[in-house]
């Protein structure tokens, strides 16, 4: 019998956070999240968006042992912006029994219906900064740390209960050439001299002022029509900011200004994580901090992850991403980078998927948003 528990105690959070490394730990693709991170997710003085935002986190159990976990969500912003009553379903992993996966979302519509929802979705997170879509292929591909990883029955669950496609992400996956193809150099050029840009770089601690505020308002307004998008907040800037500036190497974030001294593009690259969290199993003691610090300063992993690429949209259509690709070419290269993988692209995202074409692309790990009505 299949029984679930609310997380109420610092226990029951400990047991939420430690499932999927339990249930995972067998798996080479499987990228762990850090523990912290996951604690930090659901404390309010950590995490802006519980401001605004609804939850509740569930385990369930079979013959005592926890065998599945899952997170309801209610965004109201997101659905005042999107009109709509969705109670979303995130963080969830079970075990490859159906009566599990069932019994955890089951729980998560029966949640959302009492709060006045009328549909499910997910896997989504409390923004479109925490991990979303459920990996539905390429299983034999290592994970990410921005990406969510799942076993293959995870997807065969899911269309088992009934739940459709409602969104699909693909990342692109690309071999950094000797040399960038002439039309990037080409456009660039162009593009500078026609609209007076320039590509620059500031210090990581210029991000945490008035630099950091204007590259997510940037942001806000490239990501604004995208599939279940909701601007950020102050609050909800300085939270991120805090946590992924010291991550940042400046030189692999380049922006685009125009004559006026406006912020019209960026584009934030790091360095692959994904062998140093796998070391780390998720903890910074005692040794995780030294497998995260090697990754970033010392010896890079062989890709680059390209985690935002924001473009002002006044601006869209004119190849300032080709300006992007020239910096990034220079430095990833200049580095030792072999590759470089984005973070899920909507498949529907036809400009922002076509621009690879030259690059000999690889559209790999496709990921859903599941939907169904309750």
């Amino acid at each position: 019998m299949i029984q679930i528990k609310k997380v109420n105690t610092d226990n029951d959070l400990k047991e939420f956070i430690a499932f999927p490394y339990n249930l995972y730990k067998n798996c080479k693709q499987y990228v762990p999240d850090m523990k912290q991170d996951m604690q930090n997710l659901v404390n309010p003085h950590k995490n802006p968006a519980l401001s605004f935002c609804k939850y509740q986190l569930f385990l369930a159990y079979k013959e005592n042992a926890v065998v599945g976990r899952v997170m309801a969500i209610i965004n109201p912003r997101a659905n005042e912006t999107w009109h709509s009553k969705y109670v979303r379903f995130g963080y969830i992993d079970f075990i490859d029994d159906i009566k599990v996966s069932e019994k955890l979302l089951d729980t998560v519509a029966k949640w959302g219906r009492k709060h006045g929802m009328t549909m499910i979705q997910g896997p989504m997170g409390f923004t479109d900064y925490d991990k979303e879509g459920m990996l539905i292929d390429d299983f034999d591909l290592t994970g990410s740390m921005a990406t969510i990883y799942n076993y293959p029955y995870y997807k065969e669950h899911m269309e088992t209960l009934g739940y459709t496609k409602e969104a699909d992400w693909i990342s692109v996956r690309v071999k950094i050439p000797q040399s960038l193809p002439p039309r990037f150099e080409r456009i660039a050029k162009i593009i500078k001299d026609k609209y007076n840009l320039t590509v620059t770089t500031i210090p990581k601690s210029q991000m945490y002022g008035k630099s950091g505020h204007e590259v997510f308002h940037l942001l806000n307004k490239a990501y604004t029509p995208l599939f279940g998008f909701t601007p950020f907040d102050e609050a909800q800037i300085n939270a991120l900011l805090k946590q992924y500036v010291p991550l940042l190497n400046y030189k692999m974030m380049p922006l685009v200004y125009n004559d006026k001294k406006e912020l019209i593009g960026v584009a934030i690259t790091l360095p692959s994580l994904s062998r140093a969290l796998q070391k780390s199993k998720g903890q910074l003691w005692p040794f995780g901090w030294f497998h995260l610090l090697k990754a970033l300063k010392w010896h890079y992993e062989d890709t680059v992850e390209l985690m935002l690429i924001g473009v002002r949209p006044d601006y869209h259509g004119l190849g300032v991403n080709s300006l992007f690709f020239e910096h990034l070419f220079k430095v990833c290269t200049g580095l030792g980078f072999k590759y470089a993988e984005t973070c899920p692209q909507l498949e529907t995202n036809l400009k922002e998927l076509s621009q690879w074409k030259d690059l000999n692309p690889q559209y790999v790990k496709p990921r859903r948003c599941w939907k169904k009505e309750i």
